[in-house]
């Protein structure tokens, strides 16, 4: 998935480590190594290692199709789509939920036996598996197990309670770190600015002022685009 293209990062350490990542040796000697070209999209942020292993990941499966719609279903009961931007489907989150199954393979007991839980609670009390259940009814199983006890360890209460705790960190966190997600939110990212410098109230509290000099040439954003000249003394031309 295109967002977790760096979920797993190799790092490298001080020494030899960092001295190897640049292609030199111990003996003094340079290796030339050809490394992947970064306007490749396919390799960029991560290193050969880390394509082959997300490579490796992707073409293992981890929930066959039944499990990966009770997934997708649940994801919507946990977090219902909204317009315009859409849910945990249009995120991709049931992928991704999988995905941080194979990577993190501790977490697999627990998402497995929790789906398998789910579809045996929907059974019982209303004779469906859980993807096929009403909305109203399958509310009614999360209610069940969406709170515990702030007072037990998670890791020692019931197994479906760890489940649902853990589908809903993926599910929020899969939706929040996608496109979709991040247009929900309105996050625009680190945008540019115009700074006109400090306010005049600021300085006059202070009971400081601009060298009008430097105040034309540091805060004129008519010339923000233009790339500041010194000469050999360090004195600013432009």
């Amino acid at each position: 998935m295109n967002r977790r293209k760096s979920i797993q990062s190799i790092i490298l350490g001080t020494g030899a480590s960092a001295l190897a990542f640049h292609g030199c040796r111990m003996d003094g000697t340079t290796e030339n190594e050809e490394f992947p070209n970064i306007g490749d999209t396919k390799y960029f942020g991560r290193t050969p290692e880390e394509l082959e292993r997300l490579e490796k990941l992707n073409a293992e499966q981890l929930f066959n199709a039944h499990e990966m719609e009770t997934i997708a279903v649940l994801s919507t009961v946990i977090l219902p789509p909204k317009e315009p931007h859409g849910g945990p489907i249009e995120a991709d989150v049931p992928e991704f939920i999988e995905f941080m199954g194979k990577d993190i393979p501790e977490l697999q007991t627990t998402l497995l036996g929790g789906l398998m839980w789910l579809d045996h609670k929907s059974n019982t009390e209303f004779g469906v598996e859980f993807k096929s259940a009403t909305l109203e009814q399958q509310k009614q199983i999360c209610d069940e197990i969406c709170w515990h006890d702030m007072d037990v360890p998670l890791d020692k209460q019931a197994l479906e309670i760890q489940f649902f705790a853990l589908m809903r960190n993926l599910v929020v966190c899969g939706y929040y770190t996608s496109k979709v997600g991040i247009a929900d939110l309105g996050y625009k990212g680190n945008m540019p600015n115009v700074w006109d410098g400090v306010p005049q109230d600021v300085l006059d509290q202070h009971g400081v002022e601009y060298d009008p000099i430097w105040l034309a040439k540091c805060v004129d954003q008519s010339k923000r685009g233009i790339i500041a000249e010194w000469d050999e003394q360090g004195n600013l031309l432009t």
